[in-house]
């Protein structure tokens, strides 16, 4: 058995991608023509980008 912070790790990367894949999918056009939003999102998306590189990174230190 895992432990609980690989599960935990590996839960995070799942929930990152599927909020990055709604942001890209629908946020973005769903913000219309409101620049503020739009940039919001623009925002959030490349957080989102990094914290999967980062949760990636950390998984590739523990072994499986």
């Amino acid at each position: 058995m895992h432990n609980n912070h690989l599960y935990n790790l590996l839960s995070q990367l799942t929930q990152e991608h599927r909020s990055l894949w709604r942001i890209k999918k629908y946020y973005l056009k769903d913000s219309g023509s409101c620049k503020k939003c739009k940039d919001f999102w623009k925002k959030l998306e490349k957080e989102k980008e990094n914290h999967i590189r980062e949760i990636v990174e950390i998984l590739k230190d523990h072994k499986f």
